[in-house]
């Protein structure tokens, strides 16, 4: 049961790259939270019911049609009724996930035909969803500020890094991009 329907991210998202302009927007339900921050590090824009104050079936369907999003959902009955209707507008397209672990959720999208590679340079921020912007020297063209005290002292100098331009959470290259990379070339 899968039906794409949706864009690439939107026109001026920093950061944003060849790599990740094929992918659709993507809304998840309450029970792909962990999915979604995976999806995010592989470039796409990908909105969690959860974070949008969004539960009831009804909204989430309203809202993956008026965001011209593909619903990925573990529920059975609102991935048909989304797919029921994707032909004609306002209804989404759905995904529906079998698998409670995140890595077999990957898997499944990748056999949906939804790339789970990750992203050259972060596009979204990992936990709100937010478009980032690289932060760094001038000469980078990236925006000057001064890092939170957690972000390391290369950051922005030896090497890059990206500021959410909505919740000011600062990325980087390191140890985690390093785990997350890992598990993905492993589907």
């Amino acid at each position: 049961m899968t039906e794409r329907r949706g864009a690439g991210p939107p026109d001026g998202v920093a950061g944003a790259d060849s790599s990740t302009e094929d992918r659709p927007r993507v809304l998840l339900d309450v029970m792909c939270g962990k999915l979604a921050t995976y999806l995010r590090l592989c470039g796409y824009d990908a909105a969690y019911a959860l974070d949008r104050g969004v539960e009831a079936d009804d909204r989430l369907l309203s809202l993956a049609a008026a965001e011209d999003r593909v619903l990925l959902t573990r529920d059975r009955e609102l991935a048909e009724r989304a797919s029921a209707t994707a032909d004609a507008d306002p209804r989404p397209a759905a995904v529906l996930l079998t698998q409670r672990d995140v890595l077999d959720q990957l898997r499944e999208l990748d056999a949906a035909g939804l790339p789970v590679e990750l992203a050259d340079e972060p596009t979204r921020c990992g936990s709100c969803n937010g478009p980032v912007e690289r932060v760094g020297a001038p000469e980078a063209n990236a925006a000057p500020t001064d890092p939170p005290d957690y972000v390391p002292d290369d950051v922005g100098s030896d090497r890059p890094g990206w500021r959410c331009t909505e919740c000011g959470q600062w990325f980087w290259k390191g140890g985690h991009w390093d785990d997350v990379a890992a598990r993905l070339d492993d589907l």
